[in-house]
């Protein structure tokens, strides 16, 4: 029986798709818009101080193409608070004039397939790639992705040696992308449709090409990777937000 890899998790993670109603939202007054906007503007606070405090994190983004308007990406240490946070999204104003079109949710993951001989807990460098904070950059590529479990080519079956040839083999293709592209893996089996969930910070989206285009050629890629909807965002600061939605 092929072994399992150890894993070690993290914070939380929500990436939820929303379509805007402009319609409806052109077509309310000013007094009712600035409302909505003053409400999720205090949202936002409540996030900040959150992520100021270092117990979460998020980041809010415009998306380009017609799969949605904006998307909100949160961090948070427990499914409760993720739960809780959607929750009080729903209940504002602007979310009346909105749409769910995707969301998903996953859990920050890093594996590893050499033995450790300290506590992955009790590493620093270890603890910031668990709970990190979401990188400013100007554009996100978020994709979800699962391995195959076909007939032919089943990445569940082969020996744990194998999938450790693979993935470093994968990961040397990346590494001359690092300097410019940051990444956050979440783990999603059994809390999503896919199984990983991959978000990809970069202030030209070009990279984000250039760098999936290489690793497709990758043998983990090519014969066992399953690859969902691509969203590209560009970052959204709140000193941005009014104008996007003038």
């Amino acid at each position: 029986m092929p072994e399992s890899v150890e894993t070690f998790d993290g914070w939380y993670a929500l990436h939820d798709f929303r379509k805007m109603d402009w319609e409806k939202w052109q077509q309310a007054t000013e007094t009712e818009q600035q409302t909505a906007l003053d409400e999720f503007y205090s949202l936002l606070r409540q996030w900040q101080n959150v992520e100021d405090t270092k117990q979460g994190s998020h980041a809010l983004y415009s998306i380009v193409g017609q799969k949605a308007d904006f998307m909100f990406m949160v961090l948070r240490p427990t499914m409760k608070d993720i739960n809780q946070l959607e929750n009080q999204f729903n209940k504002t104003g602007l979310a009346h004039y909105t749409q769910p079109v995707y969301s998903y949710v996953s859990i920050i993951e890093k594996s590893t397939y050499s033995k450790r001989e300290t506590d992955p807990y009790k590493d620093p460098a270890m603890l910031k790639k668990l709970y990190p904070m979401i990188p400013k950059s100007d554009y996100i590529c978020f994709y979800p992705m699962s391995k195959s479990r076909g007939e032919t080519n089943n990445w569940f079956t082969l020996p744990k040696d194998e999938r450790a040839r693979l993935m470093y083999e994968h990961i040397a293709t990346c590494k001359p992308y690092t300097e410019n592209v940051n990444r956050i893996i979440t783990g999603s089996m059994g809390l999503d449709d896919y199984e990983w969930g991959v978000s990809l910070f970069c202030d030209d989206p070009l990279q984000f090409k250039k760098l999936i285009y290489d690793t497709r050629f990758d043998e983990v890629s090519a014969k066992y990777g399953i690859f969902g909807s691509f969203y590209i965002g560009n970052y959204l600061p709140a000193s941005e937000i009014h104008s996007f939605f003038e």
